[in-house]
């Protein structure tokens, strides 16, 4: 099978409801981005980081996947896909998919303050003095800015193997995420999905820009990549 690799962002899964955090000042539902995810923001007011993140859990058991997730799911009857997202919800995997690296991390697990490696599955609030089994405080385990993406590496080496990679719902401004389309190959289509698509700065693979929401874009991008 063709290796397909989909980077996904905010804008799949705001057709499913799901708040994108920012508005145009860059604030975070009112909140300035580094108060609720910086590791400074953490050491200055924890219970704010933490309700912001028990606000974003509890809403995940509202939204459904859409059809943009489902299409994603239903291309592994044709390709071996791999979804690479800067999302922190489970759409992608309520939807079917089977390989789903998330590189900031995910909302329904957290980990001990005192070992980033040190995860656990968690569908419920987390609370200060909510401890983990090390006798440390649980965090949301989330990737702040100022920390390092543990599954870039992978999610790099994934990339660069790929004979065709959509690029849906992100616009590609964010890094290191933003960095993985330049380990493409030069010959690599990318199909990218976004109804106001910005520039990729020094793109030079083949591309093809569908300026559609998730949910249209990926009807008319697996139609395509079936007829190849």
């Amino acid at each position: 099978m063709k290796k397909l690799v989909i980077l996904s962002g905010a804008g799949i899964s705001a057709e499913s409801g799901v708040a994108t955090f920012r508005d145009s000042g860059g604030l975070w539902e009112g909140h300035d981005v580094m108060d609720v995810a910086s590791p400074e923001g953490w050491r200055k007011n924890p219970s704010l980081v933490l309700d912001f993140y028990n606000k974003r859990r509890r809403q995940l058991f509202e939204v459904e996947p859409n059809r943009a997730h489902f299409i994603a799911a239903e291309l592994e009857k044709d390709f071996d896909v791999t979804i690479i997202t800067q999302n922190v919800d489970d759409l992608h995997e309520r939807a079917g998919s089977s390989k789903v690296i998330h590189l900031h991390g995910e909302l329904l697990k957290a980990r001990s303050v005192n070992n980033e490696e040190d995860i656990i599955d968690l569908t419920g609030d987390i609370n200060l003095g909510d401890l983990h089994t090390d006798g440390h405080q649980l965090r949301p385990h989330i990737v702040w800015f100022g920390e390092a993406v543990p599954a870039i590496e992978e999610a790099a080496y994934i990339t660069e193997q790929a004979d065709y990679v959509i690029v849906i719902g992100t616009s590609l401004q964010v890094y290191p995420a933003a960095g993985l389309i330049d380990f493409t190959k030069r010959t690599t289509p990318i199909f990218y999905i976004d109804p106001k698509p910005a520039s990729i700065p020094n793109l030079k693979n083949p591309l093809e820009v569908v300026p559609m929401v998730a949910s249209e874009g990926m009807e008319v991008v697996a139609g395509r990549l079936r007829s190849i």
